[in-house]
């Protein structure tokens, strides 16, 4: 008896649609898939942009951003040159996850070619449409596809032969264009929220130069700051936990130096509390208050005398930069227990100020991480559509 709901067929790639064709890839094209050229004499400023292995790593769609150029032929340029519509796949890659990936150019508005690590492919557009394709080849139903044909060992690739061989099921070309517009209208709604979450923190980052700098005062503050020490204004000690105290099943945070923490079985200190890592991620900060464990190499900042949410906010924005962490040439590769309790800050002398300024930073961080939650959400979202959309297990048409 079968068990397959009605509507749907059983086919060696797996379940679909009755009504959707299963082909090789190779049928879909206009003309012969394409590997890009030899060239490795890069120009600044002259020569014809070349998409590399390293922008298509850093962007899913090929159009306009920055690249190398180089100086080509007539000849060469003619025929490599690519089309608002092409489709480029990783040839080979000593990364796993570049061998078979896949990006798409869209409307590029000067020449553009192609270099010898990526294939070309040039679809029919009477038969499939380009971004349909290539979503289809981004999910993880096409990478699936894409995986039965990559080999190699050090470095991983595929074969322009095998790609073409490669069978794939399609709906009709009008529902691949609704599928396409449905998944591409997320992608602007994800786009959206990324810049209006990078526009947030930096009217963030502004507000916390202008305030806790005393640039900008609030309404009704007028009075005097003063220069503490972190020693003066809070106990600082250590953990004295090796990085074995690790366990994901324990009961407590366990604050190391890296920037997600891990848990314990036990714990060492209680109360409010920020964690400044000493090493390996050098000066990144955590807040927790409650039962919790420390890395040896972790800082504890516990018995407050100022405004914990000020202290934080303030330490965000300047430990880092003041102890010259990071920077070339810095000479603290790592956080002695002396760079902390003489470290110097601002703050007003008024608790009540210290409140508001606290407030209104917190405020702006409760909504950026409104924002990221919901970014989040959105590209949880996208991933169900695309596996439900690609499989052909929702239909829009």
């Amino acid at each position: 008896m079968s068990t397959l709901p009605a509507g749907y067929k059983q086919t060696e790639i797996g379940v679909i649609p009755e009504d959707w064709n299963k082909r090789s890839f190779g049928s879909f094209y206009s003309e012969t898939s394409r590997n890009g050229i030899y060239k490795t004499a890069e120009f600044q400023g002259k020569g014809t942009r070349i998409v590399n292995m390293g922008e298509m790593f850093g962007y899913e769609f090929i159009s306009n951003q920055d690249m190398n150029r180089v100086m080509l032929s007539n000849k060469e340029l003619l025929s490599n040159a690519l089309q608002d519509g092409d489709l480029l796949f990783g040839r080979r890659s000593v990364v796993p996850s570049g061998a078979g990936k896949c990006s798409l150019v869209i409307a590029p508005q000067e020449p553009l070619i192609f270099e010898s690590s990526i294939i070309r492919v040039r679809l029919n557009q009477e038969k499939a449409y380009p971004l349909f394709l290539y979503y289809f080849f981004a999910s993880s139903v096409g990478r699936l596809h894409m995986s039965s044909i990559i080999a190699g060992t050090n470095i991983k690739g595929i074969r322009s032969s095998e790609l073409k061989e490669l069978e794939i099921s399609l709906p009709t070309k009008a529902e691949q264009q609704l599928i396409a517009t449905a998944l591409s209208d997320t992608d602007a709604l994800i786009e959206s929220l990324e810049k209006l979450i990078a526009k947030k923190r930096q009217i963030k980052q502004g507000m916390m130069h202008e305030l806790l700098t005393r640039k900008k005062r609030l309404p009704g503050f007028s009075g005097e700051w003063k220069i503490k020490r972190l020693g003066d204004v809070c106990h600082i000690s250590t953990g004295n936990k090796d990085v074995n105290e690790g366990n994901l099943l324990g009961q407590y945070p366990f604050f190391t130096c890296a920037r997600v923490n891990t848990f314990s079985d036990s714990y060492s200190f209680e109360g409010e509390a920020i964690l400044i890592a000493g090493n390996g991620e050098v000066g990144n900060l955590n807040y927790y208050n409650g039962k919790f464990e420390a890395y040896q190499r972790t800082y504890v900042l516990q018995n407050f005398r100022t405004n914990v949410s000020y202290l934080w906010q303030l330490l965000s924005f300047c430990l880092v930069d003041s102890l010259g962490v990071g920077k070339i040439g810095s000479s603290i590769p790592y956080i002695k227990k002396g760079n902390l309790t003489e470290f110097e800050f601002q703050s007003p002398i008024d608790i009540t100020e210290q409140t508001a300024i606290a407030t209104i930073l917190s405020d702006m961080d409760a909504e950026i991480t409104a924002l990221e939650e919901r970014l989040e959400k959105t590209r949880t979202l996208k991933s169900g559509m695309m596996h439900e959309l690609l499989t052909g297990r929702i239909r829009l048409i």
